[in-house]
């Protein structure tokens, strides 16, 4: 699939900042054309032969720069219930990052140029999200201790209760990434996203961007989303516990129960930059502008910052032995 421009034909894209559909070309909104055509080989718009990797859904072809949702895989069993478009948008997301690292002084010259940052793109990311129902049942012992001095005695007084608690929470949308080129602590990273913002899935928000089918299976995946919930559920009930010394828990009974699974595309920007041999990663929430990455070092420049202290300082030394020696 490929959206044309009904007024000259341009490739149409989705624009995060318009919140509408864009072509570059003729300036032109909300005037794109859907163009249906089924294959992984070929570009839908010149022909081009191009290669795609085994889980993209979406992509750019290099000889006319056409960006092209193959269809096989949002359809079917592969059709994403629900997609969070961009809100950040190309120009919003190199900003921040300059925002963040621009003022590195011992970071590589190239390292935000504008050659650099072309190489960034736009991704949606596949995630499963869970809903459970859970109930949890919990006994144990606290205690309350109490201290004062009278005289030159010291005094402390120990309370011990018997505490139960029964909650039930319900958990809505609880996210794991569903691609394995993309590394779960990131993703996990990149959270929080605001779900009230997921819309029913619609091909053209994809347009403009790259995109991934997910590559693992609801299933596989529904454990670390289960441990997610129980996290929050052990801290829910440790918030329920407050105004004691100390809490031990004496029994634990988490029942969870998954109520629903949706299948949902996330927006990420993606910026790899090749450092020598090193090649880095950069995050960009393409929601928020939450930023995951760890600006890279110059040892160039720290070496130089380091050899024009040594100069200064080897100067500023001379400079003192001839005034004690006038003296």
């Amino acid at each position: 699939m490929i959206y044309k421009c009904r007024n000259c034909g341009g490739n149409v894209i989705y624009d995060p900042q318009r919140k509408k559909m864009y072509c570059p070309h003729c300036d032109g909104i909300d005037s794109e054309t859907p163009v249906s055509a089924k294959g992984l080989t070929q570009c839908a718009n010149c022909g081009a032969p191009i290669q795609i990797g085994p889980y993209t859904s979406a992509g750019r072809c290099n000889h006319c720069g056409s960006y092209i949702i193959f269809e096989e895989r949002v359809e079917g069993q592969y059709t994403p219930h629900l997609i969070l478009p961009f809100k950040v948008g190309r120009k919003d997301a190199e900003e921040m990052l300059q925002k963040e690292f621009g003022h590195r002084v011992f970071a590589p010259g190239d390292f935000l140029s504008r050659a650099s940052l072309e190489k960034m793109e736009g991704l949606y990311v596949p995630f499963f999200m869970y809903d459970y129902h859970s109930n949890y049942d919990w006994a144990g012992r606290a205690t309350k201790v109490r201290k004062w001095t009278s005289g030159d005695t010291e005094y402390t007084e120990t309370k011990i209760f018997h505490v139960e608690r029964n909650m039930d929470i319900d958990f809505s949308r609880i996210p794991v990434d569903a691609s394995i080129a993309m590394e779960d602590r990131i993703m996990d990273l990149m959270e929080p996203y605001d779900y009230k913002a997921l819309e029913d899935f619609q091909m053209k928000y994809m347009s403009g961007f790259y995109g991934e089918m997910y590559n693992t299976g609801s299933a596989e995946l529904e454990p670390r989303a289960r441990k997610k919930a129980q996290r929050d559920a052990e801290d829910l009930m440790r918030q329920s516990m407050t105004g004691y010394s100390s809490v031990t828990a004496e029994h634990q009974n988490l029942q969870m129960q998954n109520k629903a699974t949706d299948y949902a595309l996330l927006p990420v920007w993606v910026y790899t930059y090749q450092y020598k041999d090193e090649t880095l990663h950069f995050y960009v929430n393409g929601q928020s502008g939450k930023i995951i990455g760890k600006a890279p070092l110059s040892k160039g420049k720290i070496l130089a910052y380091c050899a024009s202290v040594f100069g200064f300082v080897m100067i500023g030394c001379q400079f003192i032995n001839m005034i004690m020696g006038v003296l």
